[in-house]
């Protein structure tokens, strides 16, 4: 990590950057309404290994449809699979959806419990969607580590781990609480469109002064 490396100052600069970017896929969809906790873990479960500009439509088609756990299980697996069309894996995401749907009844009387514990006890519901839908839809401080999280600040030198659970881990401890939730807004877009994965964007980079730049070998 650079000395003069400063997160806060980082932050501020990529948030200016993003602007002519789309809102990464939950707070876009929180913006428009979307905002139990319901939802949107249901809408961070679409998101799985698909594109944000696949996950917003495919959010609201199915919100057109069912936006509560009653709702979802009065579908059955193959209608609920074919409202998911367009994302990765819609039947297997449909009986993690039917299963969420059926627990947050079944024992929390349709209200899911903002409690991360909880939630990940929940076959399919991993630290990346709890953390994420606690951040977006509770408000609680948690931070989530999806690919572009876990390449940026890693490019950085800010971390170094291997995996985006190791960065998780890491990020919980060096990041001040009250900027992890900006973690997610700010750095899922930056990592997208400015920080990508192949020939990031460093020529234009508001943050460069700061980046260690490891693992880039060829750059715009």
């Amino acid at each position: 990590m650079k000395p003069n490396f400063d997160l806060t100052l980082m932050l501020a600069r990529i948030e200016e950057a993003i602007k002519p970017f789309p809102k990464a896929a939950m707070f876009e969809l929180a913006e428009r309404g979307y905002t139990s906790l319901f939802e949107q873990l249901i809408s961070c479960i679409i998101s799985i290994r698909t594109f944000d500009e696949t996950t917003i439509p495919v959010s609201l088609k199915l919100f057109e449809v069912a936006r509560t756990p009653e709702d979802i299980l009065k579908l059955s697996p193959e209608k609920l699979a074919g409202l998911l069309y367009g994302s990765s894996y819609p039947e297997q995401k449909a009986y993690t959806m039917l299963g969420i749907a059926k627990t947050a009844l079944e024992k929390y009387d349709g209200d899911l419990p903002a409690d991360f514990e909880k939630l990940i006890e929940m076959k399919g519901v991993g630290p990346k969607c709890a953390n994420l839908a606690l951040g977006v839809a509770a408000g609680q401080s948690a931070i989530s580590v999806d690919i572009h999280v876990h390449r940026v600040v890693n490019r950085w030198g800010f971390v170094e781990a291997n995996q985006p659970e190791k960065t998780l881990k890491v990020l919980e401890v060096k990041v001040p609480v009250a900027q992890w939730i900006d973690i997610n807004r700010l750095l899922m877009p930056f990592g997208k469109h400015i920080c990508t994965g192949n020939l990031p964007k460093c020529s234009t980079c508001p943050v460069l002064e700061f980046c260690e730049q490891i693992g880039v070998t060829k750059h715009r």
